[in-house]
């Protein structure tokens, strides 16, 4: 079956402009034109549009998402497979930032005191928060660990969970990069992304210390399998390809400077 260019931005929910830029860039090429010269899309262009929209859902650019699906080893099972997972563990943490947006709200309107620990933790892997809070305060001292969390005290509910969201795209986006070198630059662009992240959620202003903090952070995830989950189980190929991609980082930066 073929779709003009209406009827397949109508199936897919997006503008025929978008598209036209798609043909433009070489992205998404039609597999034939009418008489008139119109556009005519078949299957395959349709599945390939598909695996753009998931990787645009991914906040991956387009050239970036050219080079991904252009690779001859670019396997489509596979990547719907990654794609399936990644929303998955998005509706899992929604749900759960949900319940505590909700939560919060009750209290914020019921006059009561600040949300507690265990709500505060709310999204991450399914382990009791407290546990989790006395071992970071182990590993970090106290002193870190209550600065970390009363920076995100002050942030906003919408800002909160941006943060968790942004988490679990980059966790994603990583995911589907596995198949390249660590030191490839789409895949440092993620880590460097991932460790602005991790700054956020230590409430760090600066990055002064922030690199042998880091690296120490890539020791914990091997030591800790829990502490990167996917989808609520731990993935030791995922935990391998992240450790090895924050140290060449690390290293990447300090050579530098």
């Amino acid at each position: 079956m073929k779709y003009t260019v209406k009827k397949l931005a109508e199936l897919a929910g997006v503008s025929v402009r978008t598209l036209h830029h798609y043909d433009q860039l070489g992205l998404l090429t039609p597999s034939g034109r009418t008489e008139a010269g119109y556009r005519l899309y078949g299957e395959q262009e349709l599945l390939r549009l598909q695996q753009i929209l998931l990787y645009k859902e991914m906040d991956l650019p387009l050239p970036a998402i050219a080079s991904i699906l252009d690779d001859p080893a670019f396997d489509m099972v596979a990547a719907l497979q990654q794609h399936r997972a990644m929303l998955e563990e998005r509706r899992r943490r929604t749900d759960l930032l949900l319940e505590t947006v909700n939560k919060t709200i009750q209290k914020l309107t019921g006059g009561s005191e600040m949300i507690t620990n265990e709500e505060l933790y709310a999204g991450f892997p399914k382990e009791a928060a407290e546990t989790w809070r006395s071992e970071a305060m182990e590993r970090w001292g106290k002193q870190k660990v209550e600065q970390s969390e009363q920076a995100l005290r002050q942030m906003s509910k919408e800002d909160l969970e941006k943060l968790r969201e942004e988490g679990s795209a980059i966790t994603a986006g990583l995911i589907s990069h596995m198949h390249r070198d660590i030191g490839d630059p789409e895949v440092q662009q993620l880590v460097h992304r991932h460790y602005l992240h991790i700054l956020q959620w230590w409430g760090k202003k600066t990055e002064e210390g922030s690199l042998d903090a880091y690296k120490g952070l890539s020791n914990l995830y091997l030591m800790d399998e829990r502490y990167t989950y996917v989808e609520g189980k731990p993935n030791l190929a995922f935990t391998a390809f992240l450790t090895k991609a924050m140290l060449f980082y690390v290293d990447s930066l300090s050579e530098k400077r």
